[in-house]
Order: structure tokens, then sequence, then C-alpha cells
């Protein structure tokens, strides 16, 4: 008989044989922290909604990034919060714009750091929506232009690596055309291959400034009972170019992260978007989690779902438990 020979809790008796067999490993070096950046010189604008973190003027962005990377945090993503605002999204592709000022302040004061910046254009358009409107719709094969803007000008300031987060169709194979037509064909692209039109963003648009005027994101961004169709989502960027790909948002969408990790043998990364972040944090400022061991414990499970690296807002206090 089985039993009592096989006893499982015999290797679960002790944290140090728990370590030892343990399956999945997070590491800081795995994680991605985003970042607001924003105009002016000492500014400190808290986000209301994602208790710690808070819109930075590029001067302590440094030092939020120095801070980062002295934990061993594998890199940043960068959002911008422009000083002004039209329809056509000019502060995303502006050679001195905040995004831009930004990584070049980093590649000169924290030499080492990796830095991926999000390519959209939601954050400087004056209504809030990712391209060109036109009779009320987003017009995708215009929008497709200023996103090769945006990621040339990037590459020009020293990204590291491009995040085309908009949702077009065909927006990596116009980014890689553009940044191999400028001069930058070993700059690699990071896909948000499939981002979901999630209620859970709703504290972003706060820290991002971003909320539609108008409509929602829902005619570009994928509806959330669809799984197949993010596999081919997927399947088509790695044909346009993309190197990595992403899933987006990360808890809700465990399931479709396993069947990408299944599927592509490529670079695979999960986004715990703010609204994850921010339920953790509320419910443990309540009293009814434990906010550490929930971190750790909704990290892993991104990990062990197929993910190689997630982008979190928990990134610096993840990096500080793991030491």
């Amino acid at each position: 008989m089985a039993y009592p020979i096989h006893r499982k809790r015999r290797l679960r008796r002790t944290e140090q044989i728990r370590s030892l067999v343990r399956e999945t490993h997070l590491a800081p070096s795995q994680l991605i922290l985003p970042l607001f950046a924003c105009p002016g010189e000492g500014v400190r604008r808290e986000i209301r909604s994602m208790p710690g973190n808070a819109q930075l003027s590029v001067d302590l962005l440094v030092k939020e990034c120095a801070e980062a990377k002295s934990l061993g945090v594998g890199g940043v993503l960068l959002f911008g919060i422009p000083e002004s605002k039209d329809e056509r999204a000019s502060g995303a592709y502006d050679d001195n714009g905040i995004v831009q000022r930004a990584i070049q302040a980093l590649k000169a004061e924290v030499p080492g750091l990796l830095v991926i910046t999000d390519v959209c254009n939601c954050e400087y358009t004056s209504h809030g929506h990712c391209g060109l409107i036109v009779d009320q719709e987003v017009d995708n094969d215009k929008t497709l232009e200023w996103l090769a803007a945006s990621a040339v000008s990037h590459a020009k300031a020293g990204a590291d690596i491009v995040a085309p987060s908009d949702m077009m169709d065909g927006r990596v194979q116009a980014i890689r055309r553009a940044l191999d037509g400028a001069g930058f064909p070993a700059l690699p692209i990071l896909s948000y291959a499939a981002k979901y039109a999630s209620v859970f963003y709703g504290p972003f648009r706060e820290a991002a400034e971003s909320t539609p005027r108008f409509g929602d994101r829902r005619s570009y961004q994928m509806d959330p009972p669809n799984a197949r169709e993010a596999m081919e989502e997927m399947r088509l960027d790695l044909e346009e170019g993309a190197d990595m790909l992403m899933v987006k948002p990360a808890m809700p969408y465990l399931d479709v992260l396993r069947m990408a990790r299944d599927r592509f043998d490529v670079p695979l990364a999960a986004y715990q978007v703010s609204g994850e972040f921010s339920m953790i944090v509320a419910a443990a400022g309540n009293g009814w989690l434990d906010q550490e061991r929930a971190m750790l414990e909704s990290l892993i499970s991104i990990r062990r779902a197929g993910a190689d690296f997630i982008l979190t807002y928990f990134a610096k206090d993840a990096a500080r438990a793991l030491a």
C-alpha cells in the first residue's frame, strides 16, 4: 500500500527543506518597476489610489531608480505625464518630451539600469484615447505613424527596450520597420500582445491622467472572455517582429499566461496592474491580509503560470522581502 510509505509532508517540515525542493523561484531581477515621469523639479505628486506611488519629476525619478537598482530590481518601465496634451499626442514623439528627458537622465545618472519605455498615446492625447480620432473611432493606421515615431524617439534618447501598449493592428511591424530604418535594428520590442479591456486599470488612469473623455477602449483592447484570440494576437506580433510578449493584467489572466507559455518559446512577461496592486494594499490596510505574504504569493503565482519577468508596483517592496 502507498500509505504510509509515501508521506508528502516529509518535504514540507522545515523552511530549509521547503526551499531546497521549491519548484518556482522569485528574484528581484525578475521584477520591473513602472514609474510615472512628470514635468518640474522636486515634484512628488502622490497617487491617491496607489499608496506609495507618485508622479515624479525627473530629478526625483532618478533617485527612485537608483534605489531600485541598488535593491537588484531588474529594470524600470517609464510612462510620461506631459506638460500639455493635444489631439495628435505630439508630446509622445517629441524628442524633448518628458519620457525622452527621463531616459537621458537615467542613462547619465544611473548607468546599468535597464530602461523600458511604454509606447502609447493615451497619456498625451487631450481626449484620452490611444490614437487619432476619426468619427469617434481611433484610426488604426494613422496611429501607427505616431507609435513608430515615439519608438524611434525613445531609441534616440537611449531606451533599452520599447513596449507598445496601444493594441492597434500592425503596430509591431510599423515600429520594427521604423527602428530598423532609423539605425536601431538591435533594439528589442516587448509587445503588450494580450492587453485586455480590464476594470483593473482604474488606479492607473489616475496615475497617468489618461481616462478617456468619451467612450472606452473596448473597441481596441481585448474582450476579457477571449483566450484563443490572445494566442492569435501573440502569434501575429511574433510574425511582425516582437522579441518578447506580455499578458496584461496578470492574475485575472493566469490561464492566458499559461497558454502562452505552452505555445511560445520566447521571453514572456506579465503586468501586475494598478488594480491588482491596490486591492492587496487596501485589504492589508484594513487588516484583512498580510501585505507582504499576499504580495509574494501573488507574484509567485504569476511566475508559476509561466512569466519570465513581472511588471509590478511591488518591485521594490518585493526585492526587500526577498533579500
